[in-house]
């Protein structure tokens, strides 16, 4: 059995709570975050932690442990798992985060939950990286009670993804997970490293920290007894043995910045008794393919060690001498003294860690062990916009797994249909979607203009529709095809600068006139089609565009012809309209000047007398009589 080769694993053995770890005003890191997962609602356990329903982070599937009378609390008894009808791929995505540095707890269960008797292989990762790694079977411990592990990474923007990747077709599944802040500049190797634990214990006591008792960790770390780890105490005689001692006043420098160790780590230890020349020998579980990094805790809680040089020892690791010790020398009595080191190279399955004497008995407090896992490389920020915007305008279906990072890890599919490569500045781009005959029903986001390396767009025999984004035609694009969808409207000018040698557009409803660039690729030896579109023209084996008619619909002199005609109508109403104005001034308001009307009532005066005088004269010639006039 392999179960987690990738991680160390804290078993579940006692059934206590998640206990947060205190806070206090001059503590500034008192961001945390307790999901409950598989819950359906919030809830508060007796310490008053919140935890959290996760139904607002994630897909997937709900359940619960087949023998919940096992565990004491909600968020041990409920589990959210991913069935291969989720994909591949699933993620809690969570919000809201200021850069800096997390831990990263996750309790998992599986006690036959579904009835299979088959415990799940899958991966999980944090923000891109490949962090644990479960194997079937399961040890049976592990599989009925559950099982800690944690990590410190850091967030570089505003939130952080834990995915989980189905091998084969088997179902991830999770009980909780919890996010803590702490100290930006704590177990610091580099900016980008995670620290992942395969080992982390206090000596001369029992199992402590959140989920096994009260005690408290600023950082949520759980500390095994160190006999877990200890594979043996050799030396002169056979009759060496383990004193555990304790300190009968607290330990000064704990709980300090930026590691804030607790003080109950030094308030602790073990030593050897014997003859003389006995050592303290562990065993810690690594993987040799990484490096690791141990941090060492030690103080003197010994009185009978009242000077420099009544206690030195030496710590050799895999055989190296790494360090002599005189901890009264270095911080004097009941004062916490810590030292880290690297381990590189590494040749075997096991981490051998010897604390040899030089003066006196050798004592430890207690260590850690932290698997350096170097970042992998992520996909550019603005293509992971761009792909995000994708899936929810084409309606990516939850199947298709497209979920965190589209191409990281690397040793993950990348999203289905997606084809990423590196690139010379150690970056991921998109190279392929290929989403042909997928159901898709939306349309082209705008941001797909931002996939600067995409070589190949393949999204025929769906219904999408909406008009072709003019983002679409990068310089990279050497093949597109859009067939048998509801496209419309005019071709993207940005079609015509792409290296294209493959366009399908053929049965959709696009219009305008074809660039001469596009029909270009057919004379080139290159294929296209853009059969079935009835509004487009000017193609071989497309109608003649009308006169006025360009790629993009009416050319410029076609709208400058019909603006122009538009202007000169409007002219004509506007003259006409003014002529009619003036009509209607002239029928009511027709009245003359005041002279001219007494010159016309003078010339109606003698026109009246002519006219008697005209009728008499022809009366009397009638009877032939010829009137005189006298002269005066």
């Amino acid at each position: 059995m392999t179960p987690f080769p990738f991680f160390f694993i804290i078993v579940f053995f006692c059934l206590f709570p998640f206990l947060p770890s205190s806070s206090s005003l001059h503590y500034p890191y008192n961001y945390s975050l307790h999901i409950d997962c598989g819950g359906l609602s919030n809830s508060t356990d007796i310490f008053n932690t919140t935890w959290v329903s996760d139904r607002y982070f994630t897909g997937g599937a709900i359940s619960v442990v087949s023998e919940p009378l096992h565990f004491q609390h909600s968020q041990e008894k409920t589990l959210r798992y991913f069935p291969i009808s989720s994909g591949k791929k699933n993620c809690y995505v969570i919000p809201n985060l200021s850069p800096g540095r997390y831990q990263l707890r996750t309790f998992t269960v599986y006690d036959n939950y579904d009835g299979k008797s088959h415990s799940p292989s899958f991966d999980v990762s944090i923000e891109g990286n490949v962090v644990f790694q479960w194997r079937s079977p399961w040890h049976e411990t592990i599989s009925r009670a559950g099982a800690y592990s944690d990590l410190f990474f850091t967030v570089s923007d505003d939130e952080a993804n834990v995915c989980f990747y189905s091998i084969a077709t088997d179902s991830p599944v999770i009980a909780s997970l919890e996010i803590t802040q702490i100290d930006p500049d704590s177990y610091l190797v580099n900016d980008t490293s995670i620290l992942v634990n395969y080992g982390r214990f206090s000596s001369g006591s029992d199992q402590w920290g959140p989920g096994f008792s009260n005690d408290t960790d600023r950082f949520g770390r759980s500390w095994q007894s160190d006999a877990d780890f200890r594979s043996k105490v050799a030396g002169k005689t056979t009759g060496a043995t383990v004193k555990a001692i304790s300190a009968i006043k607290n330990v000064i420098n704990v709980d300090r910045a930026p590691n804030y160790f607790p003080l109950k780590l030094y308030q602790s230890a073990v030593t050897v008794i014997g003859e003389g020349g006995e050592f303290l020998e562990y065993q810690l579980p690594v993987d040799a393919k990484l490096d690791y990094l141990l941090w060492f805790h030690f103080a003197e809680i010994d009185v009978s060690v009242n000077k420099a040089g009544k206690r030195v020892f030496e710590i050799v690791v895999n055989g190296e001498n790494v360090s002599r010790v005189d901890i009264y020398k270095e911080v004097g009595s009941f004062a916490a003294y810590d030292f880290k080191y690297v381990v590189k190279n590494l040749s075997s399955a096991e981490l051998s860690v010897r604390f040899v004497p030089v003066v006196g008995a050798p004592v430890i407090c207690g260590l850690e062990n932290y698997a350096i896992i170097p970042a992998d490389l992520k996909t550019l920020p603005a293509q992971v916009v761009a792909m995000k915007a994708l899936k929810e305008s084409l309606k990516v279906p939850d199947r298709m797994g497209w979920n965190g990072d589209p191409c990281a890890p690397t040793t993950w599919d990348a999203w289905e249909g997606v084809t990423c490569r590196s690139t010379t500045n150690g970056s991921l781009v998109i190279s392929q979607i290929d989403l042909g005959s997928q159901g898709l029903k939306g349309y082209i986001s705008d941001q797909i203009g931002l996939l600067s390396n995409l070589v190949s767009l393949n999204l025929s025999s769906n219904s999408l529709g909406g008009s072709l984004p003019w983002g679409l035609g990068q310089k990279s694009l050497v093949k597109l095809d859009l067939s048998n969808n509801k496209f419309t409207g005019p071709l993207p000018d940005s079609l015509d600068s792409s290296p294209l040698q493959i366009v399908f557009l053929n049965g959709n409803a696009l219009e305008g006139q074809v660039p001469e660039e596009l029909l270009s690729i057919g004379v080139h030896g290159g294929a296209i089609d853009l059969s079935g579109n009835k509004g487009l023209c000017g193609g071989p084996t497309l109608p003649d565009c009308p006169l006025f008619w360009s790629k993009n619909g009416l050319s410029t002199a076609g709208k400058v012809a019909i603006g122009l005609s538009c202007l000169v109508f409007i002219c004509v109403v506007l003259l006409v309209a003014y002529i009619c104005y003036k009509r209607r001034q002239n029928d009511y308001d027709f009245g003359l000047p005041h002279e001219m009307m007494s010159l016309a009532a003078k010339r109606n005066r003698y026109q009246r007398q002519k006219s008697l005088m005209t009728l008499e004269m022809e009366s009397q010639h009638a009877k032939g009589f010829i009137p005189t006039y006298n002269a005066t």
